[in-house]
């Protein structure tokens, strides 16, 4: 059949790891009378469930070898799939040998990345998951999907099943074409795993012999995503997007959204800012971001408490922000929230309640958000022609690692609240100042040219007292005019990194001051 792009399915091969589903598609296949041909345990699989299946080796005249090893690896199962229908001398050669087409490839591979993934799996075990057989025919069909339709995963199959019901077991040239898609992206993004995990083996070996150090990052970087969804726009109106996801789940970019509108390109931006937050706090966090600044965080026994500390800092701010929780909602909380316009609610979850009140903000967009261990993804970031890569910034400081370079050392109520404020600080754009008092931000100076600028626009924009709070600033102060300038605010204690060259100028304001200061040898930029 060839009318409007057509092509009847006779014959279908499924070779499959992943059984999901397989049953209920073989059966929808033999539905149409389309002939099944398999390997090993599909095969078995599709037996046992009462379905008609010849095996390979019928077909090839060779049994399975090598311990499973070659099975498809034969003319007689390329050339049937590669075989042109619209070429006689293909067809010519298909009858000259006894070969009959197969118009349907069902096949996905071997669990490589989950085996590689798998901290106490051997190179051995690794490496035999390397599927060989199942990646040349997806090829071959995806080469010749003009005449074989190429399924690589279950989550298609639905798809294909309402195709021939509706088509009368047929398939679309369109279909075919976006399968054909679909195949080449998996065997792309397989490949890509491979390469990268030999590599980190190369590297580890290399290391062990003491040839050179071994890198974080490797010599050549792939990168697997998949598309999730396109966005309504970018950043702008005028610019196009789309949201890619890595394949391991959890973050704001895998977040189940609950309620509210389609989330938008900034959306996502200042929803992962707040996220990255307060999950960098071990109590009860809440963060209100705008423009991937924080506009208040706080600490609290409640959720609740979280927010409405967060939200004293800068509520004219809060007007349209993000939120996000590292404890799950209550209705409590939930009604805290839908006080003001937000755009975003971000959290581990939500009680029955709390969303109830939250779905009736039709607007709001509500997001359910796994959290997951982080320690191997790293941050990337474009530039014109490439892109940058760097470990994540996870460095939390404690009372023992900062030293106190003035005459008078911190109190434990101040010393809180600096290690409050330089959390926070981590998550401000540079060039960062954050005035906080013990578990709840005072004001936030973000993103300036000049570092006592800042000081000065986190004071302005501050409705709390700044007497009484310290200060928190993401990089080391290189004049003494940003303490001066902090003690007008009657600050009580400053945590900065150190390193400038007039440190002892800078401590010398301090002790005039009477504040306390601490170094912590480290800086926290964010560009």
């Amino acid at each position: 059949m060839k009318e409007n792009g057509l092509r009847r399915i006779r014959r279908a091969l499924l070779s499959v790891s992943d059984k999901s589903a397989l049953v209920e598609l073989a059966r929808a296949l033999q539905r149409f009378e389309i002939e099944l041909i398999s390997t090993g345990g599909t095969a078995r699989a599709l037996r046992d469930a009462g379905c008609r299946v010849r095996d390979v080796a019928e077909i090839t005249g060779f049994p399975e070898m090598l311990d499973g090893r070659v099975k498809t690896l034969h003319p007689r199962i390329h050339g049937a799939i590669l075989a042109r229908r619209d070429r006689e001398d293909h067809s010519r050669t298909l009858h000259e040998h006894g070969i009959e087409p197969i118009d349907m490839v069902v096949v996905n591979l071997y669990p490589f990345e989950q085996t590689a993934a798998r901290p106490a799996t051997t190179l051995e075990e690794v490496i035999e998951q390397i599927d060989i057989g199942g990646p040349a025919m997806i090829r071959s069909a995806a080469k010749n999907w003009q005449d074989v339709a190429v399924v690589v995963s279950p989550e298609l199959y639905g798809e294909v099943i309402a195709e021939l019901e509706r088509c009368g077991g047929a398939l679309t040239r369109a279909t075919r074409l976006r399968l054909a898609r679909h195949a080449f992206e998996r065997t792309a993004r397989y490949d890509a795993a491979i390469a990268a995990y030999l590599a980190s083996q190369e590297e580890a070996l290399d290391a062990q012999r003491g040839d050179v150090a071994a890198p974080h990052f490797p010599s050549s970087l792939e990168l697997r995503l998949r598309k999730l969804r396109d966005l309504r726009y970018g950043e702008n109106p005028h610019q196009a997007a789309a949201l890619y996801a890595f394949d391991d789940e959890g973050g704001i970019a895998h977040a189940e959204q609950l309620s509210g509108k389609e989330m938008s390109f900034n959306n996502y931006i200042d929803a992962d800012a707040a996220w990255q937050l307060v999950n960098d706090f071990s109590e009860t966090a809440c963060a209100i971001v705008k423009h991937t600044n924080p506009a208040g965080v706080a600490l609290g026994a409640t959720p609740e408490e979280a927010y409405r500390r967060a939200l004293e800092t800068d509520p004219v701010s809060a007007f349209g922000g993000i939120v996000a929780f590292n404890r799950p909602v209550d209705e409590r909380a939930a009604r805290a929230v839908t006080e003001i316009f937000t755009e975003v609610v971000a959290a581990p979850d939500y009680d029955h309640e709390a969303l109830a009140v939250l779905r009736a903000k039709k607007n709001l967009r509500v997001l359910r958000v796994a959290s997951r261990d982080e320690e191997t993804n790293d941050e990337l970031r474009t530039i014109s022609g490439g892109l940058l890569a760097q470990t994540r910034d996870r460095l939390l400081l404690n009372y023992e690692e900062l030293r106190t370079v003035t005459r008078r050392a911190p109190t434990p109520e101040e010393m809180e609240a600096l290690l409050f404020a330089w959390t926070v600080c981590k998550h401000t754009k540079s060039n960062a100042i954050v005035y906080a008092r013990a578990g709840q931000t005072v004001g936030v100076g973000a993103g300036q040219m000049s570092r006592v600028d800042s000081v000065r626009i986190g004071a302005a924009r501050a409705r709390l007292p700044l007497a009484g709070s310290v200060l928190a600033s993401d990089a080391f102060f290189p004049f003494r005019d940003g303490i001066d300038e902090a003690a007008r605010y009657r600050v009580t204690a400053v945590i900065q990194p150190g390193g400038s060259v007039r440190d002892d100028e800078v401590i010398a304001a301090a002790d005039e001051h009477g504040l306390a200061m601490v170094f912590t040898g480290v800086r926290h930029f964010k560009h």
